[in-house]
């Protein structure tokens, strides 16, 4: 719409210029007397245009009002454009449903960018923790809805396996193997028994050897157990990483040298009283940061540097971290690496912080792990309540705001219970489309006519299915998954809203009608959005329930 105008040169600025359909705003009116869809597009442009909104919005009026799909242009208050489709666009979403079926919603504004998302860094030194619940879900489906915006990318587990913390595993695991009092500050945990016996059932002989040797085998030993159960854990949890990477292959190789080469190049390194540092003051950091001490020890920010530069060096153009609310101090750090590194630490890397969760269950707040010794596990958590709730409980809510999970909400099958509701609709659906085969109703693109579909439920059911590639679209763009669990919801709703007061199915002798058929293959295209909506969460549509 806006296209035609700027090619026609009335509109000249350089916002119209810069101007893309996906950026353009479109809304759905509340009121249904305001049109299909209201556009606020003239007012953003008016500054640039050096016109009013009202000027503007009559020459975007002449342009759509050439559209055959469109029946009235009209324009409201300061320069908003009300726009009313023929019913045979309001229609034409369900065809695009069910040509496009499971691809159905996938844009492609991100096609083309490859991104690094690494939405786990954890020790191997425990069982996964509910901070860590928390991003399996929400990385999973972010690393979805990316991918349905167009985008290459690759889902990245960091193994935080380098330190005293690996030390300590290992003393700890020898020491219950010995049947001495573990270290005062090591791994407490009822899991440090289990290694301890799996680990001295194969290799007995680890009891016999010097301390240091013995606290270094299992501690190995040890590690690939507990990784291993991390890895099992989530794959249950329906979450694949494509990538483990491990911090030890940072100082193995030659990250860390080409690291600080790189930084040296770009004129950020600097050496004070013996030891190494990177200038990140010049790009917003609250201090200058230490990457090898004057011992020539390498701090914890020089591995920070490394693997963020080996990322880019493995050819990803955005690297997304996923950190926990303990973190904000790495968010300014990171995008001043980024920047000494010669990116562009707006576009090259995006960093997000989550809150805390909290889990009630009978009105308590459960904080204490019966095995892991700390709070609740990811593995505790899915056998109270099951993987598709746990998935998308965790999604629904923004990741920047902290959450209660209410264990006994979770397990009702009633409508206060999100995932329970969603699924229902699916669910609902699917017995009804049974039915209509049963009654010899036929459905599809073939049977489709929009012209029928005249009361207001339809047109919001029609309205709401439109909605969803835009809200892919912005949930990629925000970094926003839960966007997508919040649509389905009110999907749901408009669906339920339009089978209470349009009647899909023939009643008693009733024969079947185009009306019937027009309405079942509305339904299909709202299944199969429901569905598509739930994938991209990582969380099943049942046909029954």
């Amino acid at each position: 719409m806006v296209a035609s105008e700027i090619s026609q040169g009335s509109l000249t600025g350089e916002a119209a210029a810069s101007l893309s359909a996906e950026k353009i705003p479109l809304e759905r009116p509340k009121n249904r007397e305001h049109g299909d869809y209201a556009s606020s597009i003239a007012l953003a442009l008016a500054k640039s245009e050096g016109k009013t909104p009202r000027v503007i919005a009559e020459l975007i009026k002449t342009g759509l009002e050439a559209i055959d799909e469109i029946s009235k242009v009209e324009i409201a208050g300061p320069g908003f454009i009300n726009i009313t489709l023929n019913k045979s666009s309001q229609g034409a979403v369900v065809a695009r449903v069910l040509n496009e079926r499971e691809k159905f919603g996938e844009v492609k504004t991100l096609a083309g960018v490859k991104i690094n998302l690494e939405f786990i860094s954890a020790n191997p030194t425990g069982p996964l923790h509910l901070g860590h619940t928390r991003w399996a879900a929400v990385g999973d489906a972010l690393a979805s809805v990316l991918a349905a915006a167009g985008a290459q990318v690759t889902r990245e587990f960091y193994i935080n396996d380098r330190g005293n913390q690996m030390d300590l595993f290992g003393a700890s695991i020898r020491a219950v193997a010995l049947g001495i009092e573990r270290p005062e500050d090591g791994y407490q945990g009822e899991y440090i028994k289990d290694l301890a016996k799996l680990i001295l059932a194969q290799h007995p002989e680890y009891v016999n050897l010097p301390e240091s040797e013995s606290i270094a085998a299992f501690r190995e030993a040890g590690y690939a157990l507990q990784l291993q159960e991390q890895k099992d854990v989530l794959d249950n949890f329906g979450t694949h990483f494509d990538i483990w990477f491990s911090e030890r292959s940072l100082h193995g190789g030659d990250a860390l040298a080409k690291s600080l080469a790189k930084l040296k190049s770009q004129g950020h390194l600097f050496e004070l009283e013996g030891a190494t540092w990177l200038r990140t003051t010049d790009f917003g950091d609250d201090k200058d940061r230490v990457l090898v001490k004057s011992g020539g020890e390498l701090t914890y920010f020089a591995s920070d540097t490394a693997y963020y530069l080996d990322k880019r060096e493995r050819g990803f153009d955005i690297c997304i971290y996923m950190l926990g609310a303990d973190h904000h101090g790495y968010v300014g750090r990171l995008k001043a690496t980024a920047a000494c590194a010669g990116d562009n630490p707006e576009y090259n890397i995006h960093v997000l912080i989550g809150q805390l969760v909290k889990i009630m269950e009978g009105g308590v707040e459960l904080k204490l792990s019966k095995r892991a010794g700390t709070i609740i596990t990811l593995e505790e958590l899915v056998a109270k309540v099951g993987v598709d709730a746990a998935r998308y409980t965790l999604i629904r809510y923004p990741v920047d705001t902290p959450m209660v999970l209410d264990i006994d909400l979770l397990k009702r099958r009633t409508n206060d219970n999100p995932v329970y509701y969603v699924q229902y609709a699916h669910a609902r659906i699917a017995a009804l489309l049974r039915n209509a085969k049963e009654l010899g109703v036929d459905y599809g693109i073939n049977y489709f006519n929009p012209e029928l579909l005249t009361h207001e439920r339809e047109r919001e059911l029609l309205g709401g299915l439109a909605q969803y590639p835009e809200i892919v679209r912005s949930s990629a763009e925000l970094r926003q998954p839960h966007r997508v669990a919040r649509f389905i919801e009110e999907l749901a709703t408009l669906y339920h809203g339009f089978y209470s007061d349009c009647r899909v199915l023939p009643m008693g002798e009733e024969k079947p009608s185009p009306i019937h058929s027009t309405r079942a293959t509305l339904c299909e295209a709202t299944r199969q959005t429901i569905s598509n909506g739930l994938s991209l969460l990582g969380v099943s549509a049942p046909e029954r329930m």
